[in-house]
């Protein structure tokens, strides 16, 4: 079963996700920061939110919940761990429950690092990461620690390698950059750090990416052990 998802840009660099199961016509919204642009990216495209998924606390992805629940009655399901951080939570959720939207149903996985109680959504082929894992990147150590991250991303990598993945920011374009720093004599991130920039002249979305491409060119999830992969994070959060 394959969900239709387009993105919805909000704030600066922000993508909520809209993904409708065509057969039931459900549509879930993921992590909307902006309540107004979700709703107007939902009429758009003449679909109607009816769940709202929420992969962490933080206000760029839980800012707009109340507009959209207050115009469309969806309830909120999201990390149980956070509730006491963000307004307007239904159902809480943990690693290995259930979610649905139609006939396409996720597990929930929990992939900290970026906060300590970040969730993931996985359907089929497709995963909903949030801020853990962006494309050629990871989210910023806000609340867990190397060993965290470094095995949440080990996890997601584990998927099928065509498995799409929906990070929550177009931030490729600065992960290009600074993995051609770290790995400048590498055919394969060489080529997409040019790829992407020409993406990104042309205004063009760089996202879903695709599991196979993060083994290939991300060094977060190349990292062979903890410890490279703090040496990394330490490099990126001071990388210009």
């Amino acid at each position: 079963m394959a969900l239709d998802i387009v993105p919805v840009p909000a704030f600066a660099d922000n993508y909520i996700w809209l993904a409708r199961d065509p057969a039931s016509g459900h549509t879930a919204v993921i992590d909307p920061g902006d309540g107004e642009a979700a709703l107007a990216g939902a009429e758009a495209h003449g679909w109607t939110i009816d769940t709202i998924l929420i992969t962490h606390w933080h206000p760029d992805h839980t800012g707009g919940i109340g507009t959209v629940k207050a115009a469309t009655g969806a309830p909120v399901f999201g990390p149980e761990a956070e509730r006491s951080r963000f307004a307007g939570l239904d159902h809480g959720l943990a690693d290995g429950d259930r979610v649905a939207i139609g006939e396409g149903e996720a597990a929930v996985w929990h992939v900290p690092g970026h906060t300590l109680g970040h969730i993931a959504f996985v359907f089929d082929g497709v995963a909903f990461v949030g801020d853990t894992l962006f494309a050629m990147g990871c989210g910023r150590l806000f609340e867990g620690t190397p060993e965290q991250m470094h095995g949440s991303l080990q996890r997601i990598a584990a998927l099928p390698d065509d498995t799409l993945l929906y990070p929550a920011h177009e931030y490729t374009l600065s992960n290009a950059r600074f993995a051609a720093h770290v790995l400048p004599d590498d055919d394969a991130v060489r080529g997409r750090h040019d790829m992407t920039v020409q993406q990104r002249m042309r205004g063009d979305i760089t996202l879903p990416t695709r599991v196979a491409e993060e083994k290939a060119t991300n060094p977060f999830v190349r990292a062979a052990s903890t410890e490279e992969f703090a040496r990394l994070r330490a490099l990126k959060d001071h990388f210009a």
